[in-house]
């Protein structure tokens, strides 16, 4: 039986997030989803006279690709998949996963040429550029677990934070931050373990309200490469190749991470971070706020859009708020600041402007859960 649910959230890709137009081409990559949603998705893309292009994958089989990883594999894969991007005009990362460990057990050396002749040049070159895209996971019951959900009740919050939010309201209600943000210089963030500075000036403030990932609520802009100083702990657990990565802490001089550690995954983090030299400078800060996404649940799609929370990223920059740094990482760790974490303050040139995960001032009420 179809699940009314997968054609609303299917009419939010197709015409909010990417506003599909006749004639474009539209490339679907479905990762362990069912079926049926694939076939919604390329009903409602062929309606709008979109031309739908799909690629489906399945976890293990990719596993197996970057557990027998070459130079000369990972480049021919990464070209092949370079010219198809090259012809599309709109893209939609559909990424379920059975098993969220999946990757875990591959050797960093292998998981680097994957990201460095495939998924970067792809994805990070081409795809975050040049096409209209959008990427969101799916509700499997590996997510459910990781959630502390049964899958029942871990589907009606996945369709409801992410189809049933009003995004035009959202990006409205967002302005004065982006307008606030836009005109900071120095930045500064107090909290539990977290004492940090850096300055954003010009550099631009990019609100995001359903447009590239689902669910959304989000600002993000960048520090200045090497303003960044001082210690932030996360209190989100992390889950970045396959490993699960718990009170990370990271210590930062001129801009560059001087210290990291994660307990017993401290030199699992090191060997990330040591990927090459970008990895260790930060790419992005954003400050989160979907009102009904409010705990962490190790998906990065979902905890960086936590009301209350904020993430501050080693690695590549986005280039519409861009430092100039170059990475095949782009890590987002969240903290969340909220009381029942430990609280956290966060100041724009001076002014108190979020007080344990409230906005304080008039203006950004709107924002607040």
């Amino acid at each position: 039986m179809k699940d009314p649910r997968f054609a609303r959230l299917a009419r939010l890709l197709v015409d909010h997030s990417m506003q599909v137009s006749a004639g474009e081409k539209v490339l679907i990559e479905a990762f362990d989803i069912p079926v049926e949603f694939t076939r919604v998705l390329i009903q409602e893309i062929a309606c709008r006279g979109g031309i739908p292009l799909v690629s489906t994958y399945l976890q293990p089989v990719l596993h197996a690709l970057i557990k027998n990883a070459t130079v000369e594999l990972m480049q021919t894969i990464g070209e092949l998949e370079l010219a198809r991007m090259k012809q599309v005009q709109c893209y939609v990362g559909i990424r379920g996963s059975h098993n969220i460990s999946e990757f875990s057990d591959l050797p960093a050396e292998k998981l680097a040429l994957y990201e460095k002749y495939w998924m970067h040049p792809v994805h990070s070159g081409v795809r975050v550029p040049s096409t209209k895209w959008v990427v969101l996971r799916w509700p499997h019951s590996s997510m459910a677990q990781a959630a502390g959900m049964s899958t029942e009740q871990f589907e009606d919050f996945y369709f409801d934070a992410c189809a049933d939010v009003d995004y035009k309201v959202m990006a409205t209600a967002m302005r004065p931050l982006q307008e606030l943000m836009q005109k900071t210089e120095l930045v500064h963030i107090t909290g539990t373990g977290t004492d940090l500075t850096f300055n954003k000036k010009d550099i631009p403030a990019i609100g995001c309200a359903g447009e590239r990932n689902i669910p959304d609520g989000e600002m993000f802009t960048c520090p200045h490469r090497e303003s960044v100083n001082g210690t932030v702990q996360y209190n989100c657990d992390t889950l970045y190749r396959g490993t699960i990565f718990s009170n990370i802490k990271l210590t930062f001089h001129n801009g560059r991470i001087v210290d990291a550690t994660a307990g017993a995954a401290t030199e699992r983090l090191n060997e990330i971070l040591d990927a090459d030299e970008g990895a260790r400078y930060i790419g992005e800060w954003s400050l989160g706020f979907n009102p009904k996404v409010l705990t962490p649940m190790k998906d990065i799609l979902f905890d960086e859009k936590i009301a209350g929370s904020f993430h501050l990223t080693p690695g590549q920059a986005y280039e519409e708020a861009d430092n100039g740094n170059r990475s095949q990482i782009h890590w987002d760790m969240v903290c969340i600041q909220r009381p029942a974490y430990g609280g956290g303050e966060i100041y724009f040139d001076g002014k108190l402007i979020r007080k344990d995960g409230i906005f304080t001032l008039p203006e950004l009420e709107a924002l607040n859960p």
